[in-house]
């Protein structure tokens, strides 16, 4: 999600203030997602590199646990 200061973290609460988008926990999603440029079209913002690099962090920390194409 976009928060107010522009930065973009994942809030797997769903009840922080600001932009949000949702990716599946499934791999493609967050390739999708995140190397093809739809979060950042769909939060209407720029993603950092350290946002890319934090989100890809989480993204893989998803995939390591077992989460692999489940929604």
């Amino acid at each position: 999600m976009r928060v107010p200061d522009g930065s973009v973290e994942v809030d797997e609460t769903g009840k922080k203030a600001g932009r949000g988008a949702y990716l599946c926990r499934a791999e493609d999603c967050w390739d999708t997602g995140i190397k093809n440029g739809r979060l950042e079209h769909t939060l209407r913002t720029a993603l950092s590199p350290e946002n890319k690099e934090k989100l890809v962090e989480f993204g893989q920390s998803l995939f390591r646990n077992g989460n692999r194409g489940q929604d």
